[in-house]
């Protein structure tokens, strides 16, 4: 049942979505191991290095084959990516041992991370999905996208769900291609694997979600990319697009503790009272960041698209 509150707080909801604010990518710093013993070391070191080296060089073969097997990942995406960035990269780096990078920006949609939309864009030019790829070289690139279109999103050219239904996906679908181009081409020789984030359900226009989800399952099966389906791991069970604010707890969440935050009905809190749409529990602020409190649906969506991820490498 909708909430009555939903539709006196979307456009606030929104105008909050739709403000522009960046993470800075940031990548895991990488360490030279150190030397077993320097050219000035005594016989003693020498020789204590020297009946050292085989196991030292033991582990530090072991430690290179891990890091060649890491995953390098780049997150980008609207204001949810940037409220579920740190909790992803967390998951990715414990799970998978990835060396991650997030770049989302609040209020964007896909053609704001095209190369060659810099004047009418949200996304600066050194922050293109394609200048991302060619300088960090991932395996992996997550897209998170809920479908914004608004007066907010320049590169849409006004085109809206709202105004014009056909036009907004025909749009969008032009988007998703071109921008799997300019991934796939920037890879080069080392095309990374696209994952479309699936969304949650949106009460407000649930039809338009479940269009946008299609439309990404079409996109990677076009070009033999993947889904992460972390939209579902925030619904019902029963209905996969009706939108709700709880849901019963997971076996994880009622393992660990901050999760069920009603014991006695076992029911978790996927968005706040104020919010329909962000998963941070935290109230929406006018400048976007990742949410600073524990938030059951970031969790849930961050750790199917690290499934996803593992699911995909096994």
């Amino acid at each position: 049942m909708r909430k009555p509150w939903i539709v006196g707080v979307a456009g606030a909801v929104l105008a909050a979505l739709l403000l522009g604010a960046c993470g800075d990518p940031q990548s895991a710093p990488e360490e030279a191991p150190p030397s077993v013993a320097g050219p000035d070391a005594s016989p003693t070191t020498r020789q204590r290095a020297a009946t050292a080296a085989p196991d030292a060089e033991t582990d530090a073969d072991a430690d290179a084959a891990k890091a060649a097997k890491a995953p390098k990942v780049l997150y980008l995406g609207d204001s949810l990516a940037m409220e579920n960035q740190t909790v992803l990269g967390t998951f990715l780096k414990d799970d998978l041992g990835a060396r991650y990078t997030s770049a989302p920006y609040s209020g964007t949609t896909l053609c704001d991370y095209l190369e060659g939309t810099a004047d009418r864009s949200l996304v600066p030019t050194k922050d293109k999905a394609a200048a991302l790829v060619r300088r960090l070289s991932p395996d992996y690139v997550v897209l998170q996208f809920w479908g914004n279109a608004w007066d907010y999103t320049p590169c849409m050219d006004g085109i809206t769900y709202g105004k014009a239904r056909t036009k907004y996906f025909q749009r969008y679908t032009a988007a998703a291609e071109q921008l799997t181009d300019q991934i796939a081409n920037a890879g080069g020789a080392h095309r990374p694997t696209i994952v479309w984030v699936l969304q949650g359900p949106d009460p407000i226009t649930p039809d338009r979600v479940r269009r946008v989800n299609a439309l990404y399952e079409k996109q990677a099966k076009a070009s033999g990319d993947m889904v992460a389906d972390a939209g579902r791991a925030v619904s019902p069970a029963a209905d996969r697009y009706t939108w709700t604010q709880y849901l019963p707890c997971t076996p994880y969440e009622r393992e660990h503790d901050g999760y069920c935050t009603q014991p006695g009905r076992a029911r978790t809190a996927l968005h706040h009272d104020e919010d329909y749409l962000h998963f941070c529990l935290a109230p929406t602020t006018s400048k976007p960041k990742p949410c600073p409190v524990l938030s059951p649906g970031i969790t849930r969506m961050a750790r199917e698209i690290t499934r996803a991820i593992a699911d995909a490498r096994s």
